[in-house]
């Protein structure tokens, strides 16, 4: 399938590795100019390094800190000025810290408001007057499976993406008849660092090893394994594509099947 992406152009937040770094290769590989964004300079440089090298396309890397509105607001006009518009972007940070309710004070709780739902919302109105300079655009989030079934140790994380979720529903309602798709794709168990160092966490916690408890985890996969950030990927550039044009305000999850809820 051709995803017609060649010279659009796309902003990818917190894709110097994991589930950013796979949606914004896929669109390189469809020959999509790429904006990546990252709070580590070293790790976003060598990830626009490594994205060009690859599909010979053109990566403009950014230091970007998403807590920041300054930050972002430059990250924009940065793509803009390289690229000359916007027509994609992927909203996506990385969690917030694992815990539960009485691990967690105000200061907490505010710190994961402003990483998880703020810079969402600044992410998306930043954009918004290029996409509508353009006709029209689509904004993908990213959260995760814990706004279907919560998970007991990301409190913050559950309650902060389910409002993301919201969001993106909402704005998917209000921009339609200016041809502003908005969805969202929750990641199940993809293979990434945050994954790996949740089973770690997990694997402290109940005194198993590391193995042990991912082995369990895939048990309650119905795919039996972890996903991958080349199929997750994939499915993000399909969403931003025009080749998903009738689909908007949509919650879909790449997560081998783990979820039981029936919507």
């Amino acid at each position: 399938m051709e995803l017609e992406l060649r010279g659009k152009v796309a902003m990818v937040a917190a894709s110097s590795k994991g589930l950013g770094f796979g949606i914004a290769r896929e669109l390189a590989r469809e020959g999509a100019l790429v904006s990546i964004g990252s709070r580590n300079e070293i790790e976003i440089f060598d990830a626009a390094e490594a994205l060009a090298e690859e599909t010979g396309t053109e990566v403009l890397a950014n230091v970007l800190d998403a807590t920041n509105p300054d930050s972002i607001l430059q990250w924009v006009e940065n793509t803009n000025e390289t690229f000359g518009g916007v027509e994609m972007l992927v909203v996506n940070v990385g969690g917030p810290p694992a815990g539960t309710f009485d691990d967690f004070e105000d200061a907490q709780w505010q710190a994961a408001f402003e990483l998880t739902l703020m810079s969402s919302v600044r992410m998306i109105r930043g954009v918004l007057p290029f996409m509508r300079q353009e006709g029209g655009g689509s904004i993908l989030t990213i959260t995760s499976c814990s706004v279907k079934e919560p998970i007991d140790f990301l409190l913050l994380s559950n309650v902060m993406r389910s409002g993301v979720t919201s969001l993106a529903k909402s704005l998917s309602q209000q921009l339609a008849p200016e041809n502003i798709r908005v969805n969202n794709l929750m990641p199940g168990r993809i293979d990434t660092d945050r994954v790996r160092a949740l089973d770690t966490m997990n694997a402290k916690t109940r005194g198993r090893s590391v193995e042990e408890i991912k082995a369990s985890v895939e048990q309650g996969i119905p795919l039996g394994r972890y996903g991958t950030i080349e199929e997750f990927g994939r499915l993000g550039a399909f969403l931003l594509s025009d080749a998903a044009s009738y689909i908007t305000g949509q919650t879909i999850a790449a997560d081998g099947g783990s979820i039981k809820t029936v919507w």
